[in-house]
């Protein structure tokens, strides 16, 4: 009997065979991946979108997909597009290693390895190309002059390069450029889930939709019966769990791949769970341990977002403070709007700083973040100050923000509110923070949001563990 050459061998056997060889199971979700990557292959269709939810392992089938194409062609040449140009470099290199490995790729594994790295690499092939078998480039990369039959666009839309118009103009103009790489009859794939309401990836039904004409395929984790793509991994439970995890919003745009607006989004103050208890500090053999509503608390820590006009007028200066237990909740315990006395000998800085301090020695926080963007610069050092004058002991951490604010916003507190798992105490209550939740709209022009960027802040920072050591000397309440 003749033997089977790779030409004989479909995508789905190609998977079942890498998957054998590292002792793993083909899952059904994937094996729907392959047929359908398969099939599109041999109808010669050249626009393809595959959107699957996260965790489903589409990239690692992308990446055994570009090692089959290969296989069978190697004269075959493939770009790799991301976001990132280390997301790109990542999906290469995994290809480089499946070639290496796969018993049905030992003829493309090259007698030189001069082109051979993790970026790019080229097989044995006949005849002398300029361009690698595979590369990697970053969106902002420059490709200009290279040639390719397969363009991969993986996970190219991302939160960061898609929250403002503009981001995404630019997003779109820069991946019209693939135009001129691709050779005729090549073939783009996009692979990815949607970030935002106006994704690259909405619906051609719709007025604008940039992949109009693209054959696809949407798996999203549950179907419209609520029956899991993925049981084994993904169970009702542990889809429950995600979403509990992720938030309402998250889950609909990167688990169900609804391209969800942002602006739909509520942030109901009612779903903070109410408290009025003080925390309870005890010693034994000379360590201290602070609790909560019977909780042993793990971290503690304040965010401040400062500002420095007249009281009562332009942005708020707030402080918020929160702890948080071994099972993931959050205790907003004080909120703050910092104000300052105009005709007082001190500048504003100092006695906001003053207050600051205070606060941090009667909850026993282990750390204060102070946003330096803008007028936040010199605070630190200032704040350093007045905690050693105060006898407090507690770091200073300067933070500068990089993502959208209505992006920390909702990816601090949507998940925490969906989840119930963000207590706020009573006082908080008694501030203007519930009435600015309630009205807070994502992209709102004008809308008050300096609390909940102080909550987000907070929540959305490295745990500071609580130092569980002898409670300092008291000292005069900074309330009075």
């Amino acid at each position: 009997m003749a033997k089977r050459s790779i030409a004989d061998a479909g995508f789905l056997e190609f998977t079942w065979v890498w998957n054998r060889r590292l002792h793993n199971e083909t899952p059904s979700v994937h094996r729907r991946i392959a047929r359908w990557l398969e099939a599109r292959e041999a109808a010669e269709e050249r626009r393809l979108l595959l959107m699957a939810f996260r965790g489903c392992g589409k990239s690692t089938l992308v990446g055994l997909w570009c090692a089959w194409l290969l296989a069978r062609r190697p004269q075959t040449r493939i770009l790799v597009l991301a976001a990132d140009a280390s997301l790109a470099v990542k999906m290469v290199a995994s290809v480089r290693r499946i070639i290496e490995r796969h018993p049905l790729c030992r003829h493309l594994l090259p007698d030189s390895a001069d082109v051979w790295a993790s970026d790019r690499f080229a097989v044995a092939r006949d005849g002398a190309l300029r361009d690698p078998s595979m590369m990697a480039q970053g969106i902002g990369g420059n490709v200009t002059g290279s040639r390719a039959e397969v363009i991969i666009c993986d996970d190219v839309e991302v939160a960061g390069n898609c929250d403002t118009p503009g981001k995404r103009a630019e997003l779109r103009e820069r991946l019209a450029e693939a135009e001129f790489i691709l050779v005729p009859d090549g073939t783009i794939l996009f692979v990815g889930t949607p970030h935002c309401e106006d994704s690259l990836y909405r619906s051609p039904m719709e007025e604008g939709a940039f992949l109009r004409g693209y054959r696809r395929l949407v798996v999203p984790v549950m179907n419209a019966t609520g029956a899991s793509a993925w049981p084994e991994r993904f169970s009702r439970e542990a889809v429950a769990a995600l979403r509990e995890r992720v938030g309402p919003l998250q889950f609909q745009r990167q688990m169900m791949l609804q391209p969800v607006a942002s602006s739909a989004v509520r942030l109901d103050p009612a779903a903070m769970v109410r408290y009025a208890e003080e925390p309870d500090y005890r010693e034994a053999q000379g360590r201290g341990v602070l609790t909560l509503l019977g909780r042993r608390l793990v971290s503690g820590g304040a965010f401040w977002d400062p500002a420095y006009g007249r009281p009562g007028a332009g942005d708020a200066s707030v402080l918020a403070c929160t702890y948080g237990d071994a099972e993931g909740h959050h205790f907003l315990h004080r909120l703050a709007y910092l104000t300052h006395d105009p005709d007082a000998a001190d500048d504003p800085a100092t006695q906001q700083c003053r207050v600051v301090a205070a606060i941090a020695g009667e909850l026993l926080l282990p750390s204060v973040r102070v946003e330096t963007n803008g007028l936040g610069r010199f605070l630190p050092a200032l704040l350093r100050r007045e905690l050693a004058r105060a006898g407090v002991a507690c770091a200073v951490v300067e933070h500068a923000s990089t993502l959208a604010k209505a992006d920390r916003i909702l990816g601090a507190l949507e998940p925490a509110l969906a989840a119930r798992r963000l207590h706020a105490h009573e006082s908080v209550f008694r501030t203007s923070f519930p009435g600015e939740m309630s009205e807070w709209r994502p992209g709102a022009a004008g809308a008050r949001d300096d609390a909940l960027d102080a909550v987000s802040g907070c929540l959305l920072s490295e745990p500071v563990r609580l130092v569980h050591g002898a409670r300092p000397r008291p000292r005069p309440n900074w309330r009075g």
